[in-house]
């Protein structure tokens, strides 16, 4: 830390009690100078040697003018009295810490060189341009002790030469940094300056000056944009520890004021900072009601960066008032924003080896894993939960075992909905699209419409019989080979799943054959059955699943192709209809 030491002569001011000071001299004192409740009892002469503002007051020779109110000197009585003692040629230390109060107190004071050469303020000014603001950690301090004094320090230029000699000293080259600096994030490699080694040092500045600096540092253009944002996210976190507790931020118009100011302040680059600090400052917007103009631009922000959040980033609350739990329409808003990208044809720089096709997939998959969230909230409309899922274009979407799990869940907790609801909602699914794993939890979930139960079915003997195609060379697998393997998948998921939503959602490739489905005159859906077996859709379920998985039992527990199709007759008492109801004990068909 710099200093300066101003006169020679021993300190001979003399405190009598907490509030009166006096100069210990042979000479009685002839003047009284009230500073707030402080009283300085002094001698004229070396006050009107220095100070134009005293020879003004003592110019009219009254009784009164010995008695003198100062009650507005910037710093108080602090920095009178280092004027005042600068005045007797006393002894005075002047330092960060207080040289800007005293310079504002001597130009108060009119300590200027008009009234005697070298006066204070032209030595203030000397030791502020050659020491302080030469050095990065007294620029701090000294910026520091103007937040009290800020019409002052504006008016005399103070803050502006502060604030640009901390911008400079920010902006070169890491490679000439030679002074010390605050920095406690990271371990860091010895002799070796981090690019953001000036980012810790800001957090103490006050949020209108460190917006001056961070645009300063924008203005001279030789700084990255990662760093600045690395400072702006730093300092948030400085001053808002809990950025996105409710019961830190709630309310509290000092945090409202740092959110509204950080989000313009952000570099526009996209990755200047993370899609988790975006969501944050989001969530807070939210909840301290900022500006429709924030939390729109923050929108932008987070869609144009959707991959890197996750869904808990996503999980932001309501507002009071609000009947759900958490704001549906914000996500909206921001894969809205993610999908104007490919639409509107904006190129933004990527990560290393992600295309904007990737990109897409994975939101497809944040998405899906949101949706499974919100559904679990019984208030959640069904209008919203659709428009969401729909959002994401088909292609984003190889692999349906996400978008699978949300609607379950969504089923589970509303089971009251109506069934063309529940038709809407399944319309969602293309069982082309469920993993194996998908396909055996669905054919056992009651939840599901028997129709959907039974297109997952016919897929899943489909793909099957392709495999045993493919490994059998040209030769077609016959029906037997088949539906026993089939059987034997389905035993072996009921046995080992225990509860509804309890399977894995790995995802496999699927072929994406077309849907087998056709309409008979009578309005009725036909299903193209495995050998041509034609049914009416509005034959009773028992009959649909025997024409298109005719078995029977062996005796050992085996499910094996009947070789005929009696068993769909609905009086029929054949073995196979027994061998159904044991491969599927967990759907009760009636």
């Amino acid at each position: 830390m710099k200093f300066m030491k101003l006169g020679s002569k021993p300190d001979s001011f003399q405190t009598d009690g907490n509030d009166v000071r006096i100069v210990g001299t042979e000479l009685a004192t002839d003047i009284t100078i009230h500073v707030g409740e402080v009283k300085f009892h002094l001698h004229k002469f070396p006050l009107l040697s220095k100070s134009g503002r005293i020879q003004k007051l003592l110019a009219s020779p009254t009784d009164s003018a010995t008695d003198i109110h100062l009650n507005d000197v910037p710093g108080g009585a602090t920095s009178f009295e280092i004027c005042a003692k600068f005045c007797y040629g006393t002894v005075v230390t002047l330092n960060p810490h207080n040289v800007i109060s005293t310079r504002c107190a001597a130009e108060y004071l009119e300590m200027h060189e008009s009234v005697e050469k070298s006066n204070l303020v032209y030595k203030i000014d000397v030791f502020l341009s050659s020491s302080v603001f030469r050095s990065w950690k007294d620029s701090i301090i000294a910026l520091q002790t103007m937040k009290t004094l800020k019409s002052w320090c504006e008016d005399l230029k103070l803050v502006a030469r502060c604030m640009e000699c901390i911008a400079s000293k920010a902006s070169v080259d890491v490679s000439k940094v030679e002074w010390s600096y605050t920095y406690n994030r990271k371990k860091l490699v010895p002799s070796v300056v981090p690019k953001d080694w000036w980012v810790e040092d800001l957090t103490e500045i006050e949020l209108d000056h460190f917006k001056q600096i961070i645009d300063a540092i924008k203005t001279k253009a030789r700084v990255s944009y990662q760093v600045i944002g690395e400072a702006v996210k730093t300092y948030t976190y400085k001053r808002v520890p809990g950025l996105s507790k409710i019961s830190v931020i709630q309310g509290d118009a000092k945090v409202k004021t740092l959110v509204d100011t950080v989000t313009w302040l952000l570099p526009s680059e996209k990755g200047s900072v993370s899609c988790s600090f975006l969501l944050k400052l989001l969530r807070a917007a939210c909840m301290l009601r900022c500006a429709e103009a924030c939390k729109k631009e923050l929108d932008k922000r987070i869609g144009r960066q959707l991959e890197e959040a996750s869904v808990n980033d996503l999980l932001i609350p309501t507002i009071d008032g609000e009947v759900t739990i958490y704001d549906i329409d914000m996500v909206l808003n921001i894969v809205e924003e993610f999908l104007m990208q490919d639409n509107g044809g904006i190129k933004e720089m990527e990560r290393p080896g992600m295309n904007f096709c990737n990109t897409k997939g994975t939101v497809a998959k944040l998405v899906d894993g949101y949706l499974a969230e919100v559904a679990k909230d019984r208030n959640t409309p069904l209008s919203k939960f659709l428009y969401l899922a729909e959002m994401i274009p088909n292609e984003s979407r190889p692999i349906h075992d996400g978008l699978y799990r949300a609607v379950d869940m969504y089923l589970k907790e509303h089971p009251n909905i109506s069934k063309g609801e529940k038709k809407k909602l399944c319309s969602l699914l293309d069982c082309r699209r469920l993993s194996p794993d998908a396909c055996a939890h669905a054919v056992q979930n009651e939840r599901l419409p028997l129709r959907l139960v039974v297109q997952v079915l016919f897929h899943e003997q489909s793909r099957t019989s392709a495999s045993a195609s493919v490994s059998g060379g040209s030769t077609r697998a016959d029906n037997s080979s088949v539906v026993t393997s089939y059987g034997s998948s389905r035993s072996a998921a009921t046995t080992t799943t225990t509860e509804d939503d309890s399977w894995d959602g790995s995802a496999p490739s699927v072929e994406d054959g077309e849907k087998r489905h056709t309409t008979n005159g009578d309005g009725g859906d036909l299903i193209s059955g495995v050998n041509g077996i034609k049914v009416k859709g509005n034959m009773t379920p028992k009959t649909i699943l025997g024409k298109i998985l005719p078995v029977k039992s062996n005796g050992t527990g085996v499910l094996v192709s009947s070789g005929s199709d009696s068993s769909g007759s609905p009086g029929s008492g054949s073995a196979s209809q027994v061998g159904m109801a044991k491969a599927t004990p967990a759907r009760n068909v009636r």
